[in-house]
């Protein structure tokens, strides 16, 4: 943050600024910065000597245009001229300023990116003698946004759970649902593991393509409530579509949506035993880990491939984040909302998954009368799952595989309430369900 103001006033406005702290550190507390005098170069690019006025910079910071040179031939300019920092105006989209190992070591003075139009409304709003102080304040560990996270997550695998499969259906395959089988499993991760790196290494490309749609030929006189709601869902959809970038209302609809995207998947798609859950959550727990934790030693930012991916590569031309996560934003108040409104993230994945097995053990109470006991100790042990998650969040202060935690809670609560009810076989094997299909 650079915190301007006026010569012998204490009120200010903070703007956002980008900067890379391996050039220097700045405090995390205004009160602790230096407030300096800001020398206004913004005619000058501040990349040749010459452009260095008579004087130089002493105790001052100077202000400059972007320019074709590079960061440090800039920075190494204001620093060797007196400066004891360098704001960069620049029209294009912010990133941190970068230098290589050498430069690091050899320059001792803040440099940050100012957009262009701060500097504007700084010009406005601030006299010729405007003071300014940059300051890196530290982001909250946890939020309370977590919570109305936990309740929507976990509120979505109960919900889908549940609705899946209940006494009032037939106990007999609906021609709606798809019972997942071990070759599609590994179609499916196939697919997933593709699509990431696809998504990685073109982010712009892909994110921009639409894929082309056929409408259903409509064979009988649509109801008027299925027409009403249709046209509500579409409604919606195309509200979220033109505003989807909106930070500070968009996100309800993109979760809405996203719920409702898991709660159809939940109802539609079926893991017919509980072998095919465990290899299917087995498989897809190495999936997660190895795209958080493992991908970041292969790529050149250092960040993983998931992460990159699910917030948007922070080098990505476009704007666009795709919709693949539930997403709310920050409650706890701080000055780094100015730079962009942060959000908490929780990919779909991180639902649908383990809200498979729960679906599965709910049909499993249903048709071996356990009083859903299944249902229950596997929805408990997801939150108890995504608690964990949170926890280390906080503690690791980077993003998580979710199913790291999710997968082992849920997996080991199923085949412990199976174990003690001495149920493992029936459940492993889904014979329940078996037998009394066979009944129909």
């Amino acid at each position: 943050m650079a915190h301007f103001s006026d010569k012998g006033k204490s009120n200010g406005k903070d703007y956002c600024i980008f900067f890379n702290s391996q050039w220097a550190r700045l405090p995390q507390d205004l009160n602790k910065a230096s407030r300096l005098q800001i020398y206004d170069l913004t005619t000058s690019v501040l990349c040749s000597p010459s452009d260095v006025p008579e004087g130089g910079f002493p105790n001052r910071i100077p202000m400059v245009m972007r320019g074709n040179c590079t960061f440090y031939e800039k920075v190494r300019l204001a620093q060797i001229n007196g400066a004891k920092g360098l704001l960069i105006v620049s029209k294009d989209r912010l990133t941190p300023p970068a230098g290589n190992k050498t430069q690091y070591e050899e320059i001792d003075i803040p440099v940050a990116l100012l957009s262009y139009s701060d500097m504007l409304d700084i010009g406005k709003t601030f006299g010729k003698g405007r003071l300014v102080a940059m300051y890196a304040p530290n982001e909250p560990v946890l939020d309370y946004n977590m919570v109305i996270i936990f309740l929507m997550a976990v509120g979505t695998v109960a919900i889908g759970g549940y609705w899946s499969y209940n006494r009032g259906r037939k106990l007999k395959q609906d021609e709606e649902t798809v019972d997942v089988t071990p070759i599609m499993t590994c179609v499916f991760v196939v697919m997933c593991c593709s699509m990431l790196v696809l998504l990685y290494f073109f982010y712009d490309s892909l994110g921009t393509m639409v894929p082309e749609n056929n409408l259903p030929y409509l064979h009988k006189r649509p109801q008027i409530r299925m027409l009403l709601l249709s046209a509500l869902c579409i409604g919606v959809s195309l509200t979220w579509m033109v505003f989807r970038n909106e930070d500070q209302w968009a996100w309800v609809l993109q979760d809405a949506l996203g719920i409702a995207f898991c709660l159809y998947m939940l109802k539609t798609v079926r893991l017919p035993t509980f072998k095919a859950c465990t290899l299917l959550l087995s498989v897809l727990f190495v999936y997660d880990v190895f795209f958080v934790f493992i991908t970041p030693f292969f790529t050149k930012s250092g960040e993983s491939i998931m992460v990159e991916v699910a917030a948007g590569p922070s080098d990505a031309s476009m704007h666009e984040k795709l919709p693949m996560v539930l997403k709310v934003p920050r409650l706890n108040s701080s000055p780094l909302a100015l730079c962009d409104r942060p959000f908490s993230l929780l990919g779909f994945g991180d639902i649908l998954v383990p809200g498979l097995l729960v679906a599965y053990c709910h049909r499993f109470d249903i048709l071996t009368q356990s009083s859903r006991i299944y249902f229950v100790a596997c929805t408990i042990a997801y939150g108890i799952g995504l608690l964990i998650t949170f926890v280390a969040l906080a503690f690791m202060q980077m993003g998580q595989p979710a199913l790291l935690y999710l997968v082992p809670c849920t997996l080991l609560t199923s085949l412990t309430v199976a174990l003690w009810r001495r149920e493992l076989p029936q459940f492993w094997t889904g014979s329940g369900f078996v037998v009394n299909t066979s009944l129909i």
